[in-house]
């Protein structure tokens, strides 16, 4: 009998892209402005401002307040750049979905309030944390497919909240809007249907590989429809190895996690399971504060 041959050796570093970490990252900062109305002149002041036949007290008489910008619409799709989907506020024009866009909302929903009505700041980690919440969750339900499989797509949930102007005219609203990643700062076109598409064929359309094995020169994440060469296959989570608090385990507890279930995932698919290659991702720590709390398992394409 001819004697195994040896298993390639595995690729174990970390990738340095954080895809995730890019679009989960995004500070969502708002800025509440009270507006202070009425007349701050001394009782029984005169008011040289005001003309013949015109009290001062209407001549103080507040302007009126600004229109609140129309509320978005779930369905509404737009054309954003990459820069534009990173940032804390988004005005731009809807279009039809008929059209190239690269982002649609999926979500609309109320800012956070505490318990006495007030909008919470959203530079607050609990009032980011439960915009950050809401929108995964709307995403998961949206896209349908398990979490495994929705991890590894390139399709992402990024979220927007009013200027501070707009918030002062009377705007009261978040938006949650569905993106796809080409590669690394680079924005996917999206076409098709796109409600339950992870759940339904077209998966594939949005899936993520990438260009080099994870940890070496050259590698980023890229689209599965464009050139590649290394292909993502699950995922390995890791969140009960951060305890109660849910802090960061450290880079070697979430290294040594993913190493077995990785080497298994590649060996599973390899057509020779005595020779094959598998590639393991871990988290950062930035990666983890975003909300990746898994590594990835990778196999040459």
């Amino acid at each position: 009998m001819a004697a195994p041959r040896r298993r390639a050796k595995p690729r174990r570093q970390p990738a340095v892209l954080a895809v995730v970490a890019v679009l989960a990252l995004v500070a969502v900062i708002l800025v509440v402005v009270t507006r202070v109305g009425g007349s701050d002149r001394p009782a029984g002041s005169s008011d040289s401002a005001a003309g013949p036949g015109t009290s001062a007290s209407d001549a103080s008489t507040p302007s009126a307040s600004p229109t609140p910008p129309p509320r978005p619409r779930r369905a509404q799709c737009r054309e954003l750049s990459y820069q534009a989907a990173l940032a804390t506020s988004d005005d731009s024009t809807p279009i039809s979905c008929a059209l190239p866009h690269t982002a649609m909302t999926i979500a609309v929903e109320a800012l956070p309030r505490d318990t006495a009505g007030t909008l919470l700041p959203t530079t607050t980690v609990r009032s980011r944390a439960r915009v950050a919440a809401t929108c995964r969750r709307e995403a998961a339900a949206f896209l349908g497919g398990t979490a495994e499989e929705r991890e590894l797509s390139m399709l992402q949930v990024v979220w927007f909240v009013p200027t501070p102007a707009q918030i002062e005219a009377g705007a009261d609203w978040f938006r949650c809007d569905l993106i796809a990643l080409r590669a690394e700062a680079r924005l996917l076109p999206l076409t098709g249907r796109l409600r339950d598409v992870i759940a339904g064929d077209g998966a594939a359309r949005y899936a993520m590989c990438g260009t080099a094995a994870p940890g070496t020169t050259g590698f980023s994440r890229v689209v599965c429809s464009g050139p590649h060469r290394w292909r993502a296959i699950s995922i390995v989570p890791l969140a009960d190895a951060a305890g109660a608090q849910g802090r960061y385990p450290g880079q070697d507890v979430v290294r040594e996690r993913g190493q077995e279930p990785c080497q298994n995932a590649g060996q599973d698919a390899a057509d020779d399971p005595l020779d094959f290659q598998w590639g393991y991702e871990w988290p950062t720590a930035e990666q983890w504060s975003a909300g990746q709390t898994y590594g990835i398992c990778w196999i040459p394409a």
